[in-house]
């Protein structure tokens, strides 16, 4: 790193570059190439004909999207950090969106009518915040995360989103994984028992949490940003909430409008990082719940992510964009379907022919690439209920459940204010969203009366 207002010189680039080990080294790696023409992928798209047409495509959509930021607190000592998180839920009647936007003049108040709102909001604490009675920020920080889960449930009458969480951790451990993390209490080296609620640690007599298992805290820093537990943390929050509302829908006997709703959620069907082993009990609750909706609708439930940013956004782009930089070369109305290989070769370098096939650890949904009729690009993934759907090293149309409705859906609901993007999640956003400079004000001001109480 450089000296504040320190000027780089040429020497330590001309050491690199004439270094013949560095030479030797450079020699080897695997350059890639642009390889992927048309042939690649073309064979594969596909688009609708008369025997496959979408047959019930929802009028009502539920969209999870999150949001974070970070801000210092002045409490006298460096890198001291709060984390803002909030995740929400917005329910959207289509029905009713396609009627304001047909008349001449859009009522704002109309436009709000048509969405239902329910949210997150929790202040985590990053290095240097200590509440009172805890012993640095990491146990500050484990204690506001159970509490926040703790309070939070969708409906009154149904359970908490800290019951939605404990159940997924008892199906872990029923399911054989009964191997708990290493104890986050400074000074026991071994792993923790694992408990739920609040409970005592039987080597050192501390509190112990359920929510300990989800290893977030592991992601504090004591000595610079913690964005990234903060990120993690809204990602993981934003999936148990989607679990949470589907279990509150059982609970309130709502499980026959289930096949009408289309649940969308922001970024792809997976969980990655510390609290990764969520993925496979969310894959065998939202089968459970899947199954016995299906008893009375025949049909599974629309489950979906659409991802904003990253390799396969960036992938769809190029592989739309001919190699003399001509645009729209994917068919418009078309998918492609992704496969392990198809992945492999192109978007995430692996070996085929040997390894995990691509996702098997972190995802509970499977990929696709869809262009909208207006040439909008959507990169999703959806959700699998069987061995068989889930099946990656094929990808077959049977394999995608609801994919006619689902296709016909994102040409419906497709937003032109953002690039590959959907306007659920464009509305869910908008309530998830944290003003930066309005946030960072809001924070000061709580730093200055937690500085006045105490």
């Amino acid at each position: 790193m450089p000296f504040q207002g320190e000027k780089a010189s040429y020497a330590p680039l001309k050491r690199i570059v004439e270094n013949p080990r560095i030479k030797e080294l450079i020699k080897d790696w695997k350059i890639r190439e642009r390889e992927f023409h048309e042939e690649t992928w073309k064979n594969d798209v596909f688009g609708f004909n008369n025997d496959y047409v979408s047959i019930n495509v929802p009028n009502l959509i539920l969209a999870v999207d999150g949001s974070r930021a970070e801000s210092e607190v002045k409490n006298g000592f460096p890198c001291a950090t709060v984390g803002y998180v909030t995740v929400a839920s917005v329910l959207l009647d289509m029905k009713k969106v396609r009627e304001v936007e047909a008349s001449e003049f859009m009522d704002p108040i109309a436009v709000r009518q048509t969405e239902t709102v329910s949210s997150i909001e929790a202040v985590l604490p990053g290095a240097n915040i200590i509440a009172n009675g805890e012993k640095n920020a990491k146990s500050t920080f484990r204690r506001v995360l159970f509490e926040t889960l703790k309070r939070n449930q969708i409906f009154t009458e149904c359970e908490t989103l800290l019951d939605t969480y404990e159940y997924l951790l008892k199906l872990k451990r029923e399911k054989g994984d009964n191997n708990p993390p290493m104890s986050p209490i400074d000074g026991v080296e071994e792993k923790m028992q694992y408990g739920y609620g609040e409970y005592i640690c039987e080597k050192s007599g501390e509190p112990l949490f359920s929510t300990d298992a989800l290893r977030l805290h592991e992601l504090m820093n004591d000595s610079t940003s913690n964005a990234d537990m903060f990120t993690q943390t809204m990602a993981t929050l934003e999936k148990l909430w989607f679990v949470h509302v589907l279990r509150s829908f059982e609970q309130n006997h709502w499980l026959p409008i289930l096949h009408k709703i289309a649940f969308v959620l922001d970024g792809p069907l997976a969980v990655f990082g510390t609290s990764s082993w969520l993925t496979k009990v969310i894959g065998e609750e939202i089968t459970r719940i899947n199954d016995l909706q299906k008893n009375d609708s025949h049909q599974d439930m629309i489950i979906l992510g659409v991802e904003k940013s990253g390799a396969f956004v960036n992938h769809f782009e190029s592989i739309d964009t001919s190699s003399e930089g001509a645009k729209d070369q994917f068919p418009r109305k078309k998918a492609l379907l992704l496969n392990d290989s198809y992945i492999k070769r192109n978007i995430i370098f692996s070996n085929v022919e040997n390894g995990k096939p691509y996702g098997q650890d972190t995802y509970f949904g499977r990929k696709l690439f869809y262009k909208t009729s207006n040439g909008q690009r959507i990169v999703a993934s959806i959700a699998t209920y069987t061995k068989e759907q889930a099946d990656i090293s094929t990808a077959n149309k049977e394999q995608f459940p609801r994919l006619a409705d689902i296709l016909d859906l994102l040409d419906k609901v497709y937003s032109s204010r953002y690039p590959n993007a959907i306007l659920p999640l464009v509305s869910a956003h908008a309530e998830a969203a944290i003003p930066l400079h309005l946030g960072n004000a809001i924070f000061e001001k709580m730093a200055r009366e937690l500085k006045n109480n105490n």
